[in-house]
């Protein structure tokens, strides 16, 4: 069943998009870690705490976003049912989609098919001992509509973006951002691999200061009543504003 925002409490909650007596799934927010992480020991909020502070019971997460990554955040309810959707994730069962706003014009609907070399992390990988060869990545993409601004940015006369869908079929280590910038479209906002020039630019004159990026989909077999559960969600409002102040610079939309 689905279920909206719990009643604000002095305690954070977040948004709940599904919930049954197995799974839950939430929205999460930009900033937001899933769980514990060496890559900031000074944070103290989680989805993971959040989440089972606002349920009053444990959670068991089952995939991750990255911590500037927004959407759908998948939570098991019984250590069995997490065992159980493992399983299926393992075997490639569950589907994945995303929103991204990226520079310049995407036209056509194509595939990216690049392998990608594990990233090592200081503090994330610290115990990674062992190199890890290119592993196959792929991901679909096509385009949802055309934005050209009239600024000018570096050596462009006019500011070109594309609001875009993706759908990855493995889950490679920031592999949207990276097969983004392997076709030579960074999303926006992403300040490890994308465009300086144009981050800087949207944060001066859109205020925009985060990662354009967003599950926006889910799906998967259920692990009870096996039948396909699809969860969605639409882009929250900040990514939502940006685009309809947009609306005058719209060139195509799908």
């Amino acid at each position: 069943m689905s279920e909206s925002l719990i009643p604000a409490t002095n305690q954070e909650t977040l948004q709940i998009l599904y919930r049954d007596e197995w799974l839950v799934a939430v929205y999460k927010p930009v900033g937001l870690l899933v769980h514990r992480s060496p890559i900031d020991k000074h944070e103290t909020r989680f989805a993971v705490q959040i989440l089972r502070d606002q349920l009053g019971q444990h959670v068991f997460p089952l995939h991750r976003l990255d911590r500037p990554t927004a959407g759908v955040l998948l939570f098991a309810l019984q250590r069995e049912t997490a065992s159980l959707m493992n399983a299926q994730m393992m075997a490639h069962g569950m589907k994945k989609e995303y929103r991204a706003l990226v520079r310049g014009l995407i036209k056509a609907h194509g595939t990216v098919d690049y392998a990608l070399k594990y990233r090592w992390d200081k503090m994330a990988d610290a115990n990674r001992t062992q190199a890890v060869e290119p592993q196959s990545a792929h991901t679909d993409y096509w385009p949802l509509a055309h934005y050209e601004l009239p600024f000018e940015v570096g050596r462009y006369k006019t500011a070109r973006y594309s609001w875009v869908g993706l759908r990855p079929y493995s889950g490679r280590k920031h592999q949207l951002r990276r097969h983004l910038i392997h076709l030579r479209h960074p999303i926006v906002g992403d300040t490890t691999h994308g465009d300086g020039r144009q981050n800087q630019f949207l944060r001066d004159t859109f205020h925009c200061q985060r990662l354009m990026l967003v599950c926006t989909q889910m799906g998967f077999y259920h692990p009870i009543s096996r039948q396909w559960l699809s969860i969605t969600c639409q882009p929250d409002s900040e990514m939502h504003e940006l685009l309809v102040s947009w609306q005058p610079f719209l060139t195509w939309s799908l």
